[in-house]
């Protein structure tokens, strides 16, 4: 038996099979290119690491992705790049699910539901503690992506947000270099009995059976922080729905994604016609799960 390292074709191929450890190991080997990289680009500047980590994420996402699995670190360092460069543009970072795909090659929502890495990545998010993992999630799964928004939704300082996610990209690399041989659960399929429980929710609200959804999937304790800041428990969510049922403001579902005990729902709200401005164009659900109950809502209002 050869005792010789894989090869980078080798660990592209078991990394697309659904190996993390193999993965681990592509960016391990290529790290100093990919570091050399982000130095030419950014200088030595902190943004260097984000960078790097924000890499290490879209390589775990998009690694069906490699056309030519020989020629993997030219793509990583690629991918490194296109994340200094986004960074020198000023321009917004784009939750994993909406960059651009390969030409040609499977959209990021194909590789988020078919990659058997999938659920690698799910299970490593759910290892971090809820502070970490709520952060990483609105970063790099939601349309809650500046420093600012987040810092909003969570209320801490944006360096507050900045030092999490620093963190918690970290521990999610770390976790690369080990194995993924334990069985998780399968997020895809949680994550779409989230999106239909959020569209159920909005359906019973409308035939005026919000108040039963509340008393059968909330915690009797939970906490709603609302949208301009205000605090209160179920009844304060009941009233705010029926308030704006009876004012003709309608949400609809737009997108949505669950971890272990974080789900994040984004709708859209359609104001009357004769008063447009009732409410802003979006909020986003950002809801605290203890077992399976919501324990904690916290309303956002990204464009408001």
């Amino acid at each position: 038996m050869s005792s010789n390292p894989p090869s980078d074709e080798e660990l592209t191929l078991r990394a697309q099979a659904g190996e993390a450890g193999a993965l681990g190991l592509l960016l391990e080997r290529h790290q100093a290119g990919m570091r050399a990289v982000a130095l030419s680009l950014l200088g030595a500047v902190p943004d260097v690491d984000d960078a790097l980590q924000d890499a290490a994420l879209v390589a775990l996402r998009r690694i069906g992705d490699v056309r030519d699995p020989a020629a993997v670190g030219a793509w990583l360092r690629m991918v490194v790049r296109n994340e200094c460069r986004m960074r020198l543009r000023g321009l917004p970072h784009l939750p994993l699910t909406e960059q651009a795909p390969a030409t040609g090659g499977p959209t990021p929502e194909q590789v988020i539901e078919d990659h058997a890495l999938r659920d690698w990545v799910w299970h490593a998010i759910d290892q971090l503690s809820p502070p970490l993992r709520l952060v990483l999630m609105l970063r790099h799964f939601s349309g809650v992506t500046s420093y600012e928004q987040i810092a909003a939704v969570c209320d801490v300082p944006v360096g507050t947000v900045r030092s999490r996610l620093g963190q918690a990209r970290a521990k999610v690399a770390e976790a690369l270099r080990a194995t993924a041989v334990l069985a998780h659960d399968d997020a895809a399929l949680r994550t779409a009995a989230s999106r239909r429980e959020a569209i159920e929710t909005l359906a019973a609200a409308e035939r005026g059976a919000f108040a039963r959804v509340v008393e059968e999937r909330w915690s009797p304790r939970a906490e709603l922080i609302g949208g301009r800041g205000e605090r209160g428990g179920r009844d304060l969510a009941i009233r705010g729905m029926e308030c704006d049922l009876e004012a003709g403001v309608r949400q609809r579902f737009a997108d949505g994604v669950a971890g272990r005990d974080v789900a994040i729902w984004e709708m859209d709200m359609v104001n009357p016609t004769d008063d447009p401005h009732h409410c802003p164009p979006s909020v986003v659900w950002v809801m605290s799960l203890d077992q399976g109950r919501v324990s904690r809502l916290r309303l956002f209002h990204p464009a408001a």
